[in-house]
């Protein structure tokens, strides 16, 4: 007869812990008091990638100047390869100097065919925003802005994003474009992705290449200096230390406007070790109301670093009670117990009973057989099973993956019994096969 371990061996476990902790659900505008002044907004753990706010966040809006966040990575890449280094130089096209001569844009100024380095033009992109610097990137990396683009839609699917529009590196509509779009596009196209989907991009971005944060956190700085072409460039991320919105524990990430997306800004804070981003997008018009989107991005912030902590709902390393025991055939032991060999939590909001959680034990079809029992020999810490953490439907990530499992191993060896008890074993099983048959 097949055991039903799940009905059988399901327990609750209630996590003692030295600290308050708070909620078993993702956070959603309708569910509290926080109200974000935007048209989608995103709150999500860096390191667990758990979502602690979501407020629209899977809808499709413009994502003007974070589409540039692809362009770094890009770049970063091909520094880590050793296809380009900081300090080579980059010829002008005249389109990445058309767009450049642009001030209506945010830009610095570059020659036609003039001489930058891949670091000069790389600060220009990250600290202000510059969309000729871009272009020009662009162009050394991949030959053309097209070609690029292709490189940069292939990136985003490998991580998963697949509803977003793509056109240009710089999130400028394409009629500010001199005519240069992506085959098929149509002439006032614009970048267009998901708060979800940016939060990825920018969550890979610091994850792979944490010195992006070097430049992002730079409050201003001037191009070129010492040169004709100097010029003060202040950062647009007006949350860095001296601007007008300033909050000590931000270095990042990227701002965006465009008519069409609105005020845009992904932020990345970091307090006490951990690390928050958030997206808002549609935060006002970045006319009207220039510092909305950092007000609401604050109060991103606070909501999570104040309203959240981790709960540890299974301690690595904890016994499992004798109950969980597993039969061991022939053995010199009748049974063996087990012990956890990882932890598992969540971030959770204030008001959370911990008694909600309970898990279950699910044994190893590989090694512990039909009957409930493993054979002999065991290994202290061989793999036996999993603990299925339960009640944890609402709880959101971003990858849309919570993880629900700790592994569960022996607590101790058991080493494998006689010849004679070996043999009494398979007498016992032959004629109890026997009589089953009759």
């Amino acid at each position: 007869m097949m055991i039903d371990w799940k009905k059988l061996l399901k327990t609750s476990f209630i996590a003692a812990l030295a600290m308050p902790v708070v909620g078993t659900y993702t956070a959603s505008a309708e569910e509290n008091d926080l109200s974000v002044e935007a048209e989608s907004a995103l709150l999500i753990d860096f390191e667990t990638s758990q979502i602690l706010f979501d407020q629209n966040a899977e809808d499709q809006r413009g994502i003007a100047s974070m589409t540039k966040m692809l362009v770094e990575y890009i770049l970063f890449e091909e520094i880590e390869a050793g296809n380009l280094n900081w300090d080579d130089e980059v010829t002008i096209s005249d389109y990445a100097h058309a767009i450049s001569q642009n001030y209506a844009l945010s830009n610095v100024p570059l020659h036609q065919n003039g001489v930058y380095t891949v670091q000069e033009l790389y600060e220009a992109l990250a600290i202000y925003s510059a969309n000729g610097a871009t272009i020009a990137l662009a162009e050394e990396i991949e030959g053309s802005e097209v070609a690029f683009v292709d490189r940069a839609r292939e990136l985003i699917e490998s991580w998963g994003i697949e509803e977003y529009q793509l056109y240009n590196t710089t999130g400028l509509n394409n009629s500010f474009l001199e005519g240069n779009h992506y085959p098929g596009s149509d002439e006032d196209a614009e970048n267009v992705m998901s708060a979800k989907g940016i939060a990825t991009v920018s969550q890979r971005l610091i994850a792979d290449y944490p010195e992006v944060l070097e430049t992002s956190s730079i409050p201003s700085m001037t191009f070129r200096e010492g040169t004709s072409d100097a010029i003060n460039m202040l950062n647009w991320n007006w949350m860095l230390e001296g601007l007008t919105h300033e909050r000590m524990d931000v270095d990042g990430l990227k701002t965006g406007t465009t008519s069409f997306a609105g005020a845009t800004f992904t932020g990345t804070a970091e307090a006490d070790g951990r690390r928050l981003v958030s997206v808002v997008m549609g935060a006002g018009d970045g006319f009207t109301n220039r510092g909305q989107r950092f007000e609401e991005t604050s109060k991103l912030f606070d909501y999570g670093f104040g309203e959240y902590e981790y709960a540890t709902i299974v301690e690595s390393e904890m016994d499992l009670d004798d109950e969980h025991n597993i039969t061991v055939r022939n053995g010199v032991e009748e049974d063996i117990s087990l012990v956890t060999t990882e932890s598992i939590g969540f971030y959770l909001p204030e008001g959370t009973d911990l008694e909600d959680y309970s898990y279950t034990f699910v044994p190893n079809d590989d090694v512990v057989n039909e009957n409930g029992e493993v054979e002999a020999p065991v290994s202290v810490g061989e793999s036996l099973g999993q603990l299925v953490i339960d009640n944890t439907d609402d709880l959101e990530f971003l990858n849309g993956e919570t993880q629900q499992t700790v592994n569960v191993a022996a607590a101790e060896s058991v080493e494998r019994a006689g010849f004679f008890t070996v043999f009494s074993t398979w007498l016992r099983d032959f004629f109890s096969g026997v009589r089953d048959r009759f």
